[in-house]
């Protein structure tokens, strides 16, 4: 029986954190079940930001497909492989940047936000703008129907959707236009209540001692209107409350 094909990445920028196996990996492991998944080490797209220094980026896809098998993703039942080996992305790519306008990337949320928040690097580059071109390219070559997304990630997949209706004005329908799985489990916040990432230096580590575990949340942003011991705190948007939700399964 032929089953609908869900495709995702990951980039190979470090280890691992809580948010990849809350927000990703849970959910690929699931999705084993059902679809037929590829999923793959986007070390493509590692380039867009650690251009100026590549030394660990193999040494990271291999720790990161390490950490794939140990969450439960099977290779016997999900296709998994390398970006750059397949070198059909690039040239995708390139095919779809000739007819997508330069403002449809700049107004995706992230490339702002990551411009604003990541000045310690230069990322005024053309790679860096087309990562979402570069993504639509690595779910439509292989016919993706879904992509398993966090919120932060609607936008790109909007866009991708964009770019395959516009390719398609000019050349007929060729691609699956790809459409979003949401996580079921919220966006996990990192350690100062940001986006949780390695850039910002906010991560809980899959690899971290239980010692480092216990000092990194004793530091945890929790709730800024609580500034008196007397005074009442609140659970809402209150992030040790969602580590709570996400990783106590004596639901009350």
């Amino acid at each position: 029986m032929n089953r609908d094909r869900v495709v995702s990445g990951m980039r190979p920028t470090g280890k691992l954190h809580l948010g990849h196996l809350v927000g990703a990996l849970h959910n690929w492991v699931a999705l084993q079940e059902k679809y037929d998944c590829f999923y793959f080490v986007a070390d493509w797209h590692a380039l867009t930001s650690e251009y100026a220094n590549t030394s660990a980026i193999t040494a990271s896809a291999l720790d990161n497909v390490a950490d794939w098998l140990a969450a439960g993703v099977d290779p016997e039942r999900s296709t998994i492989f390398i970006q750059s080996l397949v070198p059909e992305h690039a040239e995708l790519f390139l095919l779809l940047s000739m007819v997508v306008p330069i403002p449809w990337l700049e107004r995706v949320p992230t490339y702002k936000e990551q411009r604003e928040q990541l000045v310690e690097k230069d990322l005024s580059t053309l790679g860096f703008l087309g990562y979402p071109l570069l993504q639509t390219a690595d779910v439509i070559i292989y016919d993706g129907k879904f992509v398993p997304v966090g919120e932060d990630q609607v936008a790109h997949l909007e866009l991708s959707r964009e770019v395959v209706r516009r390719f398609h004005q000019f050349y007929g329908e060729i691609f699956v236009e790809p459409q979003p799985i949401l996580t079921p489990t919220p966006r996990l916040p990192g350690l100062d209540n940001r986006k949780m990432s390695k850039s910002y230096g906010n991560t809980i580590d899959l690899t971290d001692a239980a010692e480092d575990v216990t000092k990194k949340v004793r530091q945890m942003y929790t709730d800024p209107k609580r500034i008196r011991a007397d005074i009442p705190g609140t659970v809402e948007g209150n992030p040790v409350f969602m580590y709570h939700d996400a990783f106590n399964t004596n639901a009350a």
